[in-house]
């Protein structure tokens, strides 16, 4: 299939590419590059030894766009881009909404003007709000507590709105709960620009000596170390979640909704301890106040993917950290 990514040089894109193109895909990368590195196209193309065309775009370019699907006869898209931290989005609620939503629509229109209606979309579990119960299925009922978690719903909901209009759409709605981790050739991982907002890539700076102690936030909830605990997932096994829904749905129209987690929660006291086994790094870290629209436990329930997608994680939390402390060596 010829499929356009779209944030294709961002941290899964660029793992997904990779996954995508050793299946046999012809990848078109779409990227502005707002908050990736545009080295990452040399790196797929030196991991795969393919030559990938890439666009650097914004988006809300609808014109532009357009062309691209037509000019590389694009078969599916996947849909990465955006802007994806809570805690910025708290404090830019309106550029994460024109970016993260205006943008959602330009590709949208782009893409039923070229006939093409075949989309993986990058969802979060931060859908899912304060959990109910745990571990989250995707029954759980949706409330976004932080505006970054409404974006990621209200473009769920424009979807759903999407196929209800034309039941030809083949929609399938991923949602990741924590990537982490880089791919094993170490040339592609999570660098984001300026200072990290994860606690992996976080955690790799202060290992390596760039930072000088990771803040913790939050050491009083309800939890077996007070520490919040997270489903932590390997970047390669979303990578391979990410090929398991292609297939999917280019099988079956209509929308689907899918978690894409480990399906165990971790939490940050014990990354930090697994991070020093594995670097031989002493990892100083303080624990400080909670972060607004954080929560204290959030892991997944993965039946649905092992059910529909036959998907399912295989890389562990030494893998995790081994993985991300490589990469931040090969930098």
């Amino acid at each position: 299939m010829n499929i356009l990514i779209t944030g294709a040089a961002g941290y899964i894109g660029s793992h997904s590419t990779v996954e995508l193109i050793q299946a046999g895909h012809h990848i078109v990368m779409l990227d502005n590059l707002i908050n990736s590195h545009k080295v990452s196209v040399n790196c797929i193309e030196k991991i795969t030894g393919k030559n990938v065309p890439f666009i650097e775009c914004d988006l809300r370019n609808t014109v532009l766009v357009e062309s691209v699907l037509r000019d590389y006869m694009i078969d599916a898209v996947i849909h990465f881009a955006g802007l994806k931290s809570v805690s910025e989005s708290i404090k830019y609620p309106i550029e994460y909404t024109a970016n993260n939503i205006q943008s959602t629509i330009s590709l949208l229109i782009a893409m039923k003007n070229s006939n093409i209606k075949t989309l993986v979309f990058s969802s979060s579990a931060t859908v899912y709000g304060e959990p109910k119960y745990l571990p989250l299925d995707e029954l759980h009922p949706v409330s976004a507590v932080n505006p970054y978690g409404r974006n990621k719903l209200h473009i769920e909901e424009m979807l759903i709105d999407l196929v209800a209009s034309d039941p030809l759409w083949k929609i399938i709605s991923l949602r990741y709960f924590n990537p982490v981790g880089a791919h094993e050739s170490g040339l592609i991982g999570e660098n984001p620009i300026g200072i990290p907002n994860n606690l992996f890539p976080f955690i790799s700076k202060v290992a390596a000596g760039e930072l000088p102690y990771l803040k913790v936030y939050g050491g009083d909830y309800p939890t077996y170390d007070g520490t919040g605990i997270r489903d932590y997932i390997h970047v390669m096994d979303l990578a391979e979640g990410h090929l398991a829904a292609l297939r999917y749905i280019n099988k079956s129209a209509g929308y689907l909704t899918v978690n894409l987690g480990a399906g165990f929660g971790v939490s940050v006291l014990e990354v930090i301890k697994m991070y020093e086994l594995v670097s031989h790094k002493k990892i100083n870290y303080e624990v400080v106040e909670r972060r607004p629209g954080d929560v204290a436990m959030c892991y997944a329930n993965v039946d649905k993917a092992k059910l529909f997608l036959n998907w399912t994680p295989k890389r562990n939390l030494n893998a995790m950290c081994a993985s991300a402390w490589y990469f931040q060596n090969k930098l």
